[in-house]
């Protein structure tokens, strides 16, 4: 019977390694970027996952030169077989585009490195108008 046992307890924890987590919202923190003479902090609304991506909206201040200042929308690729590796402790990369209030589209590439199941740090680069900028931040799955 404890043999039994044993082997269902390591069977299930085998199955449910390798399931892909039901991750629907993702936060993100605020996250500064350093540019010539100032900074850039961008700030995100809680990502909601939509098929396989994760969409936001973000606001991106300018700081000294609040002009450059700008709101829009995120959109990100993550499919659920990387979402499984996330889960499984692996760094993933992770692809999408920014649209800004302007009608302005920005390119966006990142990595993912987990801590733990559902947190870890996040460095994201947005690409604009032949600038790229580098944000390195935390995430957290959930609620």
């Amino acid at each position: 019977m404890r043999l039994l046992l044993t082997l269902m307890l390591c069977l299930g924890g085998a199955w449910s390694a390798q399931a892909t987590p039901a991750w629907e919202r993702v936060t993100v923190a605020t996250m500064k970027a350093s540019i010539y003479v100032g900074s850039v902090r961008l700030t995100s609304s809680v990502f909601e996952r939509q098929g396989e991506h994760f969409s936001a909206t973000y606001e991106a201040r300018v700081f000294p030169w609040a002009f450059w200042s700008e709101t829009g929308s995120i959109r990100l690729q993550v499919p659920p077989a990387e979402l499984a590796r996330l889960a499984r402790g692996e760094v993933i990369d992770f692809a999408g585009d920014a649209e800004n209030h302007k009608g302005r589209l920005r390119k966006i590439t990142g990595r993912a490195y987990p801590d733990e199941i559902a947190t870890g740090k996040i460095k994201v680069r947005i690409r604009m108008d032949g600038t790229e900028l580098i944000f390195n931040g935390n995430y957290r799955f959930g609620p």
